[in-house]
């Protein structure tokens, strides 16, 4: 295909997902939208992965074959970023799927709006049935950055306006999609929506959402390196509470919910010790946030409960409720 005609490139991150990289191909190969590349970076593979990505190159041209070393899904995502071609990119793991239309329907919605990004909805896919997961339109940037869904997989951005903004994924990490869906979030114009939920997101047994170990903690790199970017590129003044009320909601919800469920006592305790220190050492006035005060989604009560006390007191209730869930 000449480079000039293709709307989407679609960066597929490849690591031994021999089990699920031919349903992935299938829904991507398969696309209503006929002119996109997928940019299939094989992750230095060690099963028959890179055997299933050559045999499906060869049958059709629009699957550039990029080999790499292993260095972890972030990097593999970077690599492939001098490659692309496309007036908007999108981001599929190799271990999900999509339905056909999506990149047309998304790619149509973009060219009519002149949106930097368009999201859809998802499935959580398990092995007998689907939750679907039906986000809001949020336009205000400061929302977007306390509240936005930060995964990269359920949208396409401009690439023009990605590529200006020199964010990439940081490498060695979990957590990725939060520090770079944060970093870009500023430079943002306009975001624009569809209902339709078309990413199949696939609930693996082995996926490391269901093994919590101490790598919980990374949440704390990530988000020192948001904040340290946030300072550097002057963003501090404008978003600053904003970027506190994620702290917050992170710090007190998600990444605690994840260390509740370490099974080493010791390793748990220390988690729980570090998550609050970060919190207060990074934001001591974050119980005055007026993003918190104002807040009425999920956990708004509890986050706002915590206190030295309220927060010991969880750190021993919530590893009971999940043991017994």
């Amino acid at each position: 295909m000449n480079n000039t005609n293709i709307k989407v490139s679609i960066i597929v991150p490849i690591y031994n997902v021999e089990n699920y990289l031919e349903k992935c191909l299938d829904s991507l190969t398969g696309q209503s939208l006929n002119d996109i590349e997928i940019l299939a970076v094989n992750d230095g593979s060690t099963d028959s992965s890179l055997d299933i990505l050559e045999r499906y190159a060869q049958k059709d041209s629009r699957i550039v074959v990029l080999n790499k070393q292993n260095g972890g899904l972030s990097d593999a995502r970077n690599y492939a970023f001098p490659y692309i071609h496309g007036e908007y990119v999108g981001f599929i793991d190799s271990d999900d799927y999509i339905d056909l239309e999506m990149y047309e329907t998304m790619y149509k919605r973009a060219i009519e709006t002149s949106a930097d990004i368009v999201e859809c909805n998802l499935h959580h896919t398990f092995d007998d049935f689907e939750d679907t997961e039906i986000g809001r339109h949020i336009h205000d940037k400061e929302e977007l950055i306390m509240n936005g869904r930060s995964v990269v997989w359920n949208k396409i951005y401009k690439a023009s306006w990605l590529l200006e903004t020199g964010v990439r994924f940081p490498k060695g990490l979990i957590y990725e999609d939060v520090n770079f869906y944060c970093k870009i979030v500023p430079f943002l114009t306009r975001i624009e929506y569809v209902e339709d939920p078309f990413v199949h997101y696939v609930q693996r047994g082995t996926s490391i959402n269901n093994f919590q170990t101490l790598k919980t903690m990374q949440i704390f790199d990530i988000l020192d390196d948001i904040y340290a970017f946030y300072k550097e590129k002057g963003f501090i003044k404008d978003y600053g509470e904003a970027l506190e009320f994620l702290y917050t909601r992170i710090l007190l919800c998600s990444s605690f919910g994840r260390m509740a469920r370490i099974k080493d006592s010791a390793s748990r305790k220390k988690a729980f010790s570090l998550n609050w220190k970060k919190l207060q050492d990074t934001f001591p006035k974050w119980k005055s946030n007026k993003y918190l005060n104002a807040y009425q989604g999920k956990n708004a009560r509890f986050m706002r409960s915590m206190n030295p006390i309220t927060y010991k007191i969880s750190c021993i209730l919530l590893p009971v409720y999940y043991s017994i869930k």
